[in-house]
């Protein structure tokens, strides 16, 4: 299955806040679709056990862009590692180039940080990366491209950042452009509402 690139408050109106997805909010209430208007008479459906774990693996791979065959790597993955499983799997996505971009400011939405590292505007230890999955490590240094247009670019974006507060595990020196992974994420400080044990009971039978 391909990257979505359809309206994107439609989504946010079924799933709720996804802010790797928009920052926009629809003036629309209730969920998208003839069924989903909230009349109040209760002949709304209760959502089954399966539905819920749907629409949770549905927000983390709404909000960080991923296809379901990436999102099913990144399980796989998870459960490779000692830990929790729910966890490690979020400090994976977490730790997608394209991702830290985004909690860094340098774009609005993880598509835009995703399409940053495309063009070539994104440094990683003073190397050119241009793959938005390219997994980061502690202690690597995330940059700007020496470029003029790609320093205006980013300089741009940070002073119309509505992120509030930088991430711990994250260190920026605006001066240089250039910011420090010291840690993985922590999980209080995850913008995304999610139950990420239903994500994995959703792929627990694969």
């Amino acid at each position: 299955m391909s990257r979505y690139r359809g309206p994107k408050l439609r989504i946010t109106r079924r799933l709720g806040t996804l802010p790797g997805l928009t920052q926009k909010q629809s003036k629309k209430s209730g969920r998208p679709g003839q069924h989903g208007k909230g009349d109040g008479d209760g002949n709304s459906k209760k959502p089954t056990e399966y539905g819920l774990r749907l629409e949770e693996k549905q927000k983390l791979k709404f909000n960080y862009g991923v296809t379901e065959s990436q999102l099913y790597r990144y399980i796989k993955e998870a459960r490779r590692q000692k830990g929790v499983t729910g966890l490690i799997l979020l400090q994976l996505l977490e730790m997608r180039l394209d991702t830290l971009c985004f909690n860094l400011g340098f774009a609005s939405t993880i598509a835009g940080a995703r399409q940053l590292v495309n063009h070539g505007h994104i440094t990683v230890n003073n190397n050119v990366v241009s793959i938005a999955s390219f997994q980061c490590r502690i202690n690597d240094i995330i940059g700007v491209k020496p470029k003029t247009n790609s320093k205006n670019l980013i300089e741009r974006n940070l002073q119309s950042s509505t992120l509030v507060d930088l991430p711990s595990h994250l260190n920026f020196d605006k001066s240089k452009m250039e910011a420090t992974i010291t840690n993985y994420c922590d999980r209080n400080e995850l913008l995304l509402n999610l139950d990420e044990l239903l994500v994995i009971e959703y792929y627990s039978r694969r």
